[in-house]
Formats: C-alpha cells, sequence, structure tokens
C-alpha cells in the first residue's frame, strides 16, 4: 500500500527538514546485516551544513562499514520532543583523512581513542533521497489539542507531516 501523504519537491519543505535536524546530536541509523535482518545503531552526528548529504564517524573495520559495502540502503532517525525526521537513502564508506580532520572533534578523539588520520577511522557519508517528517506545534498545544478531541469527540490535530523529494 503507498503512502497516501503527498511528496513535497519545493524549497520550503527542503529547508524545513534543514531546520529540524540542525542541532541534533546523535541519530538513529539503520541498515541490513549480513543474515538480512535490520540492525539500528546511535552514532554522533558531526557537525556540518545540511545539504542532502549527513556524516557520521565510524570503524572502517566495524560490522556497521561492513553493511553498507553489502547493501548501501540505509535510514536515518532523528528525534527531538516534537520533531521526528527520517532520512531514507543511500550510504557509502568514505575514506578521506581532509574530511576527516574537518569534522574530528574533542568527542571522536576520546570515542575512537586514536587521531583522525587513523587507518580505522572511516565516515559513513548517508545521501538522503527521500525525507519524511513530523513536526508538532508543541507539547502545550499538543496537550490542548488532545483535551479538546477528548472533550469533543473528534481527532487531535496530527502537526505538520510531509515527505520530502530531496534528490
Amino acid at each position: 500500500m503507498a503512502d497516501p501523504t503527498p511528496v513535497r519537491t519545493d524549497d520550503e519543505a527542503v529547508a524545513h527538514v534543514v531546520d529540524l535536524i540542525k542541532g541534533q546530536r546523535t541519530a538513529m541509523i539503520t541498515t541490513r546485516n549480513e543474515a538480512g535482518l535490520l540492525v539500528s545503531r546511535p552514532l554522533a552526528c558531526q557537525e556540518s551544513d545540511f545539504d542532502g548529504t549527513v556524516w557520521f564517524f565510524c570503524r572502517d573495520s566495524g560490522p556497521l562499514a561492513g553493511q553498507v559495502r553489502a547493501d548501501a540502503a540505509c535510514n536515518v532517525a532523528y528525534t527531538e520532543e516534537g520533531r521526528w525526521v527520517s532520512l531514507a537513502g543511500r550510504a557509502e564508506i568514505v575514506r578521506d583523512v581532509a574530511k576527516n580532520e574537518e569534522l574530528w572533534s574533542p568527542f571522536a578523539k576520546a570515542y575512537f581513542g586514536v587521531e583522525h588520520d587513523d587507518p580505522d577511522v572511516a565516515l559513513l557519508k548517508v545521501t538522503a533521497e527521500t525525507a519524511h517528517y513530523w513536526d508538532s506545534p508543541g507539547k502545550v498545544v499538543q496537550v490542548a489539542g488532545l483535551l479538546k478531541a477528548l472533550a469533543t469527540g473528534s481527532a487531535a490535530p496530527e502537526g505538520d507531516h510531509a515527505v520530502v523529494d530531496m534528490s
């Protein structure tokens, strides 16, 4: 069954996706493992302007890198109270010491325990093809909408939801 949500391609919708993920510290990355099962894990978001591509550090020798090399399809999910974004796209493992240095942080050094130019430090580059987002008007407005729905027997307002073509 097809998703009945209309697909938006306008610059305003893309800009809204950018605003929703800006400042997010962690995302859940979903890939397919060697048994064909979907697996998710949290990764730290790297500070860079979102232009349809998001970046994460990973270990070149780790299971995530192997899964991406076997099947590039992936999902990146961001969640923050009242804001949810799901990016579907293609992943690739990038070996680029200059890009590593650009994105490197004290947190990355502490996590990996090595420098940015270590051969096992790679980048996961995800290029978004579509973005689904749900943006609620805030907790107070949500609660008021739910109370009104309970009192009147109507449906609660859903907030803003769209599918955005990011290609």
